[in-house]
């Protein structure tokens, strides 16, 4: 197979989630609002796929808050964007050595926003976040959509993540490869791909050796 592409995960992927910094914002929002912003945040569907000022909004936040409630979200989300070790290294050699590169990642429009400032900026040929398309992964359409953009079919693009929103089966049912990345000396986090039959790294430069194999 000669790989013309590689479309990453973000989260858990080329970034972490900072738990202890996801409790310490609710624990924010909950003084600011006097309710349990996690609990209702977390049934509302829609929060990947539409502009956040409106989902917040949905779920009850007060006009008087909203700012004070994006500016807390903005700040935990911006600590989180921070290149997991040989990420950024890795974007740049995929490039060199002639692959197309491609962001694909079920996201609040708070990433969207700041992703100018980050590291990232500039280093894909194709980023597809699912609040401005309003696709959500596994959705056949949104793998399709990041291919037409990097021009390439899916049978030539590699997909890599750690397995969350069923994003590894349904890269492979478009006709992409997979490859599951999880933490070293750990199980996937997610139970479904933990008898994952595909390739697995736990770095993102051991991408490289694997596409040397394809």
């Amino acid at each position: 197979m000669r790989v013309k592409a590689v479309v990453f995960d973000l989260w858990e992927t080329l970034i972490d989630w900072n738990h202890e910094a996801n409790q310490r914002m609710h624990a924010r929002l909950r003084e600011r609002l006097g309710f349990d912003f996690h609990e209702r945040w977390n049934l509302a569907r829609e929060r990947y796929t539409a502009p956040v000022r409106d989902v917040l909004s949905r779920v009850g936040v007060p006009g008087d808050a909203l700012d004070d409630v994006l500016a807390i979200r903005a700040e935990f989300v911006g600590g989180c964007l921070v290149p997991r070790e040989g990420a950024v290294e890795t974007l740049r050699t995929l490039r060199e050595r002639g692959h197309k590169v491609g962001l694909i990642t079920v996201c609040t429009e708070d990433v969207e926003i700041l992703w100018p400032d980050t590291e990232f900026a500039g280093l894909f040929d194709a980023e597809v976040f699912s609040n401005s398309v309003g696709l959500a992964k596994p959705d056949p359409q949104i793998y399709l959509h990041c291919c037409e953009l990097l021009g390439v079919e899916p049978s030539d693009a590699v997909f890599v993540g750690d397995g969350a929103n069923d994003e590894l089966e349904g890269a492979r049912r478009v006709g992409m490869e997979a490859i599951l990345i999880h933490r070293p000396g750990e199980d996937p986090f997610w139970p479904e791909v933990r008898e994952w039959d595909g390739p697995r790294v736990t770095s993102i430069p051991q991408v490289l050796e694997v596409l040397e194999r394809c």
